[in-house]
């Protein structure tokens, strides 16, 4: 665990808010690229994500607070303590998608052919942003004797993190591909959407940072089946709707 990279005088640079830094440059600027492929305006490419990216995290922020609302009634100043971690993807994703749609809508350009070309670096940037939770040891796993020490929690634990980064690279690689072949439009934001609630379904049986809520299972895990159908639902209407582009 380094929660800290570095310090500069009075400045301390934090692992957590470094990886968020660079999964959102490296994720943009391959959009740029893709988008630059796929003949649509690279400029217009990053004003979405500088706004999905800011609402996101905004959203994310609030959703993670309603959840450990009685930590932060004991700890208020903790809600602006962002280098600690503390984001959760399901408020992140709805903020996200709503104000990006709105800015997507407001220029005249495809929502879905732009979540299309998004989705993989997406699922990249969470990857990256995954080694900021290991680093800065939160979304932290269940103790295990073949886990990795953290410091801070005093245990050797699964580094779920690790796992969860390992999976979202396997996952931008599959939509990668897809991304590639001739699909219909919307298809490859769900398949993420498919994916990333599969993967997180599983994980979740691996953290020990979400307590259960119904039938032993965690909030998470009860959203991430509600978008894992709402998705598969979703890509079957694409499919009998749509030809192939």
């Amino acid at each position: 665990m380094h929660p800290i990279i570095c310090k500069i005088g009075p400045f301390s640079i934090y692992s957590y808010g470094l990886m968020l830094a660079v999964a959102f440059l490296l994720s943009v600027s391959l959009a740029k690229a893709q988008a630059k492929k796929e003949q649509i305006n690279p400029g217009a490419i990053f004003d979405f994500c500088f706004f999905s990216f800011l609402f996101g995290v905004l959203g994310a922020r609030i959703f993670y607070i309603a959840e450990n609302i009685g930590y932060y009634f004991r700890e208020p100043l903790e809600v602006f303590m962002l280098q600690h971690g503390g984001l959760s993807w399901f408020g992140g994703l709805a903020a996200g998608v709503i104000f990006g749609a709105a800015y997507l809508k407001k220029k005249r350009l495809s929502i879905y052919r732009i979540l299309d070309l998004m989705a993989p670096f997406l699922a990249l940037a969470q990857a990256i942003g995954r080694i900021g939770c290991l680093l800065n040891g939160c979304c932290f796993g269940k103790p295990s004797l073949w886990g990795i020490y953290f410091e801070a929690h005093e245990a050797t634990l699964i580094p779920t993190q690790l796992y969860s980064s390992l999976a979202l690279l396997l996952i931008f690689i599959i939509l990668r591909l897809a991304q590639a072949k001739a699909h219909r439009q919307g298809e490859v934001f769900f398949l993420y959407l498919l994916l990333y609630s599969l993967k997180r379904f599983f994980i979740e049986f691996y953290r020990d940072d979400n307590p259960p809520v119904i039938y032993g299972l965690s909030l998470f895990q009860l959203l991430s089946l509600l978008v894992l159908f709402f998705s598969l639902a979703k890509l079957i209407l694409i499919k009998r709707t749509q030809s192939l582009r």
